[in-house]
């Protein structure tokens, strides 16, 4: 897991470059486009990766200051997205009051 407040200082962007191209390749394809319409009812969103692929290639070129803070700010945006699923069961304070009988089998 990337985590992104350690890299200010880098010289290098945080992912290999081709990996945002392989991720925007990934999203545009046909089967994750099936995959993501049953899923979430949709097409999925894949500028973001083109972007980002660009922005790190300028970042790796010419050191570009604006395009290594916009590589920071949408890596942090997808890391923040990646953390505000909701979770499919709420968590129990305490054991059920029954939990050392046996199963029903």
């Amino acid at each position: 897991m990337l985590h992104f407040h350690t890299f200010y200082s880098f010289s290098k962007p945080p992912r290999d470059c081709n990996d945002y191209w392989d991720e925007w390749k990934h999203c545009g394809s046909f089967k994750n486009r099936v995959h993501y319409y049953y899923t979430h009812g949709g097409s999925p969103v894949c500028q973001q990766w083109k972007e980002d692929y660009t922005a790190c290639k300028q970042w790796e070129k010419s050191k570009s200051e604006a395009a290594k803070q916009a590589l920071i700010r949408s890596e942090r945006v997808r890391e923040s997205q990646r953390h505000n699923g909701r979770p499919v069961w709420t968590m129990r304070k305490q054991p059920p009051a029954d939990w050392h009988r046996p199963l029903d089998r």
